[in-house]
């Protein structure tokens, strides 16, 4: 990392009172006692928690008030095995029975739409509502391990639903509606749900846009379907007539009155969600997570770094199909009230998240790095434009964020709280890196090592490495390992995922460093890092210097084999009115050259029209690669704009 990225001084660093206000403070008193010792620092708190990970983890469900119907004897069997731990293999629980832990009057959820329409729940209702859900789906069949779909907005009915679904002991999974009907058949098709749920259409960019076609073509293809459960979201009364499955939410639950949930009590590894992988080199891999190992993960991110507490205002902008939806519905077992929003975060201009946040007063605020890059290209100001007096923290995950949207956030948006970046990924249900409200936030830094988990940085050879870049592992087990890839006989794909690298070692596919502030900076996806010349290169290197020239919208950079070798190939999408004339060229590659090293100057840039991502919103390097290379990409149904792929295709830039 350049001189020019880092500083000398914090962007923000908390005081003594913030420190010991912190939950995180409190946890670590706790922790003293426990382990009968003072942890001297953060570094030393967290060594202690994947060290010592037995204590950990069972210290943190007393902390959080898990509720269980039994623990059992063990902690974890066979914890050294990766793949094969097992933690707390004799407890007895249930997800959504920890989500339900309060029925009074304070309000469990927000939601406003992109339509302006207002909606909240009290706790008490949200438990009425699950109840009749629950009820509708044991009367339609529904039993333990049965699986329940979502094609859903981000409305309070996808959370109704999931809750119900997994308080029988079903199995729980969605996706957003903007998917296609291949794409959804790649992940439903393969789970075969029994009832699906969804509403008749979403809005986006100040237009509805119609569900019920694509569902009639879904429905039509799946096996094993007994209901489909319609929310009329975009119009009162729509017409179900295409649909012989079909009724309407309303009338499923109009037979079921207000009657106490009974909580299916299941194995701690039962399984609770199936996400899936977003690659574009096949099937989506069905990744099954189990209910006990996903609630820890998310009580420990949510309590000990976010410092979520009862009636926090819990903001995340996230559709159905990203695992931060799944995070942000987890922050009901912290008693947090939800604030949840369906459409485009830019509608009807770049101020409409932040008007939101004004609006319900959102506490905690959590977006992606690709929203706070489009705010500040777009001019958004909200110190001079909003008041925001509420908000404690900013979140941000998805890509690595900017040192630039660092500067952007403290200068712009607010000045006075920690800016958390987030590293994790769908595979774990949660980070390795994130926030810490106890320590200083540096620029182009995700601030520390979450709690519990034993993440560290490895060579190709197995070594631990500090200041240096290198593959991102975890070497001891975690609760909200997978339990298993779905229909993957013997663990084959999953071992392939994780474990190929390095023996009983998860190595994640992130490029990345450990900083001398034990922080962390992700550098791109090591299977997309670049190597010149035998030189190994992160692609958001490159990023963050091309990405903060106002003539660049965003940029895409690929390894080209070439004579021999590979030359680094930089696509940009351009701001209109732009060209890509000899003096930008060379400016770009000026502003590479100055602020990263000779080596992460592209060979050849090249513009293009639109730059292809996947439907949760990131760019597929590796499917340009192979079109490039004039390979197939497979699944191009996992992308949100597949066109745009054949824009790199057959490049006369590329030929010479």
């Amino acid at each position: 990392m350049p001189d020019s990225v880092l500083s000398d001084t914090p962007l923000w660093q908390p005081d003594a009172d913030d420190i010991s206000a912190s939950r995180l403070h409190e946890f670590q008193k706790l922790a003293e006692s426990k382990a009968g010792r003072v942890f001297v620092d953060y570094p030393d708190l967290h060594r202690w928690s994947w060290e010592h990970n037995e204590e950990f983890w069972p210290l943190l469900c007393e902390y959080a008030d898990v509720k269980v119907s039994s623990w059992g004897d063990r902690v974890v069997a066979d914890p050294d095995k990766m793949p094969g731990a097992r933690w707390f293999p004799d407890a007895k629980m249930n997800f959504a029975e920890n989500l339900l832990r309060r029925r009074d009057d304070a309000v469990a959820i927000i939601f406003r739409g992109e339509d302006q329409v207002r909606q909240e729940l009290t706790f008490g209702q949200l438990y009425d509502a699950v109840s009749q859900v629950a009820q509708g789906l044991r009367d339609e069949g529904v039993t333990v391990g049965d699986r329940v779909a979502g094609f859903m907005p981000n409305i309070p009915e996808a959370i109704i639903a999931m809750l119900a679904t997994t308080s029988i002991g079903a199995v729980w999974s969605s996706c957003s509606p903007d998917f296609g009907v291949k794409g959804v058949m790649d992940r439903f098709g393969q789970i075969e749900p029994k009832v699906l749920f969804t509403a008749n259409g979403y809005y986006y960019n100040g237009k509805p846009h119609d569900s019920l076609a694509r569902i009639e073509e879904i429905t039509s293809q799946m096996k094993g379907l007994k209901r489909i459960v319609v929310v009329p979201y975009t119009e009162k009364n729509p017409g179900l007539n295409g649909l012989k499955q079909g009724t309407l939410w309303g009338h499923f639950v109009s037979k079921y009155g207000q009657k106490e949930i009974n909580f299916e009590q299941l194995p701690f590894n039962h399984p609770v969600y199936i996400m899936y992988s977003s690659g574009t080199t096949g099937l989506p891999k069905c990744i099954v997570h189990g209910a006990g190992g996903s609630l820890l993960k998310h009580l420990s991110e949510h309590q000990l770094h976010c410092n979520v507490r009862p009636l926090t205002k819990l903001f995340y902008f996230t559709t159905c199909g990203w695992m931060m939806w799944n995070w942000l519905v987890t922050g009901l077992a912290s008693e947090a009230t939800l604030v949840l929003y369906d459409g485009s975060p830019f509608y009807p201009d770049g101020n409409a998240m932040f008007d939101l946040a004004d609006e319900v007063g959102v506490e905690i605020f959590g977006t992606s790095a690709k929203f706070i890059d489009a705010c500040n290209k777009g001019g958004i100001h909200p110190m001079k434009t909003h008041d925001l007096s509420n908000v404690q923290s900013i979140l941000s995950t998805g890509s690595p964020l900017l040192p630039e949207s660092f500067d952007y956030v403290y200068e712009k948006v607010k000045s006075d709280i920690p800016l958390s970046s987030m590293s994790g990924g769908t595979d774990l249900l949660g980070s390795f890196a994130g926030g810490n409200p106890t320590r200083p936030v540096w620029r182009g830094e995700i601030t520390s090592l979450l709690m519990g988990m034993a993440t560290d940085v490895f060579d190709d050879e197995g070594n631990a490495l500090r200041g240096d870049k290198g593959e991102l592992v975890c070497h001891r087990s975690f609760p909200s390992m997978p339990i298993e890839f779905w229909n993957d006989p013997g663990d084959k794909k999953y071992r392939a995922a994780y474990f190929e690298m390095f023996d009983n070692i998860w190595r994640h596919g992130d490029y990345c460093e450990i900083t001398e502030h034990d922080g962390m900076i992700i550098y791109g996806r090591s299977d997309a890092v670049l190597n010149p010349g035998g030189v190994r290169i992160g692609t958001a290197e490159i990023y963050r210097q091309v990405e903060i020239m106002p003539e660049i919208i965003e940029g895409l950079v690929i390894g080209q084999q070439w004579e021999g070798d590979v030359r680094v190939v930089l696509f940009v999408r351009l701001a209109e009115g732009v060209q890509l004339d000899d003096d930008l060229q060379a400016r770009i590659r000026k502003q590479v050259k100055d602020n990263a090293t000779p080596r992460h100057v592209p060979a050849r840039i090249v513009p293009v029209a639109d730059i292809p991502r996947t439907i949760s919103g990131k760019i597929v390097e590796l499917a340009v690669r192979d079109v490039v290379h004039g390979r197939e990409v497979k699944n191009k149904d996992a992308l949100a704009n597949p066109e745009a792929l054949e824009l790199f295709k057959d490049r006369p830039e590329l030929q010479t």
